[in-house]
């Protein structure tokens, strides 16, 4: 009798530890330390991203070539792209990033320390890494980091793209442009000639698989029509084609419109066309063809070009039917995703240029209210 009892004691035991854990369960987390004998430690998202896919290392570089609080969308459009891209699971080491940064710090930023690239947006400033600020953005130091040469670098973090034959690499530029010339805050600017020849340069190297490149200014096309061969394995697309401005979005006085303590525009209606669409969908099923043509129709305010631009492709084509993730990573919450946020495409746009004009005008009006 007395195993028989015990063993309803032991019964009765494990019901109420079960029920507790049940009633606790909010309040209790798996030490990850802790595993059964025969178990692996479990990869970081980081690390299983690509290792599982076998596609090699992925690269980035994100570029703001803009400073002064009047380009804030600008610094703002680099910022979120680089929250995607490490949500994705490209690691920190593997981004580069250049931009000012004097736009989150800003006495005119009504929300010290915070980017925001949409009206309902987060903080998309918080933890991006500063490699090269200030003096240190430079279209220089932005050749000499995707050719991977340390040793031209000048200030800055020194992080490079050390790029190996099987890997992807993915570009991402924002700012004011003209016919075949970027801007950049610090002189010289980006030149079409000399851009396309460090393309030319990287290839020669075979320090890459294939590169996808997003343009974000105006006149964008003019870096790359007539220019951009076909065989580097690069794949291009811009804001705008050769000859006319891009548009920034999220405006005071537009739908729908920024908080009102803000006078400038958050972002560019390219550059979060490709963003939210990139967050609103699964990229291991989305291809880059797909993502530019919902860009393409985005951009061009539904196709009617009243309040968008003409959104141009270039380079290489053959690889258009790639899944994203090669390039921007994968988010396991992006599954099954429907983020209502952005589902509805903004109702109003302004050229580039006028964007700095609004953000003057604002900045009058508020000044002596």
């Amino acid at each position: 009798m007395a195993p028989r009892w015990c063993f309803a004691l032991l019964l009765l035991l494990c019901a109420a530890a079960r029920a507790r854990a049940g009633a606790d369960a909010s309040k209790w987390k798996w030490d990850p330390v802790i595993r059964m004998p025969g178990e692996e430690e479990p990869a970081t998202g980081d690390e299983s991203s690509e290792e599982e896919d076998g596609v090699g290392t992925r690269w980035a570089v994100l570029v703001a070539g803009s400073s002064g609080y009047g380009n804030y969308r600008h610094q703002a459009d680099i910022c979120h792209a680089y929250q995607i891209l490490r949500k994705g699971g490209v690691k920190e080491e593997n981004i580069v990033v250049f931009m000012y940064d004097d736009i989150a710090n800003n006495p005119l930023n009504p929300r010290p320390g915070v980017i925001i690239n949409h009206p309902e947006g987060e903080d998309v400033y918080a933890g991006v890494p500063k490699d090269y600020t200030g003096e240190a953005v430079t279209a220089k130091n932005f050749y000499a980091v995707l050719l991977g040469n340390k040793t031209a670098v000048t200030g800055g973090s020194k992080k490079v793209i050390d790029s190996k034959p099987n890997d992807h690499i993915f570009i991402y530029y924002s700012d004011h442009g003209g016919p075949g010339v970027l801007g950049m805050p610090n002189l010289p600017y980006l030149y079409a000639a000399d851009f396309i020849k460090v393309l030319q340069e990287k290839h020669a190297s075979n320090t890459y698989a294939k590169m996808v490149i997003y343009v974000e200014a105006c006149e964008s096309g003019s870096i790359f029509e007539g220019l951009m061969p076909a065989d580097l394995n690069i794949y291009v697309t811009t804001a705008s084609n050769a000859e006319e401005s891009s548009w920034g979005t999220y405006c005071p006085g537009m739908e729908p419109s920024p908080p009102s303590e803000y006078i400038t525009c958050l972002g560019d209606l390219y550059s979060i066309s490709w963003m939210e669409d990139s967050e609103t969908n699964n990229l291991k099923e989305e291809t880059i063809k797909k993502q530019y043509e919902v860009v393409k129709k985005r951009t061009s305010d539904m196709n009617s070009y009243s309040a968008g631009s003409h959104v141009m492709e270039y380079g290489d084509k053959t690889f258009k039917d790639e899944k994203l993730y090669l390039y921007q990573g994968f988010n396991p919450a992006n599954t099954n995703i429907t983020n209502k946020l952005f589902l509805q495409a903004p109702k109003a746009a302004i050229n580039q240029r006028d964007a700095d004009l609004l953000f003057l005008w604002r900045r009058v009006c508020f000044s002596v209210m």
